[in-house]
């Protein structure tokens, strides 16, 4: 089972909790990694790259994959 609350995504938020960006580098969601990464490394420079971290947690957390066509 994937999806919200799962094993896979409370892991993929706390690694998120630790570098923006490497949940969904976990979850195989390398633009939004990259992407969420960049933005909070840009943002950390102005003091708002929390914001960013905050998301990336949260993202990570809530994701739910698109369901297969077979």
């Amino acid at each position: 089972m994937t999806g919200q609350g799962s094993a896979g995504n409370v892991i993929a938020a706390v690694c998120s909790f630790f570098i923006p960006g490497l949940g969904q580098l976990v979850q195989g969601r390398l633009g939004m990694a990259i992407l969420q990464f960049c933005l909070a490394g840009i943002l950390w420079f102005f003091l708002l790259g929390w914001i960013i971290h905050l998301w990336s947690i949260v993202d990570a957390a809530m994701w739910k994959p698109k369901p297969e066509i077979a």
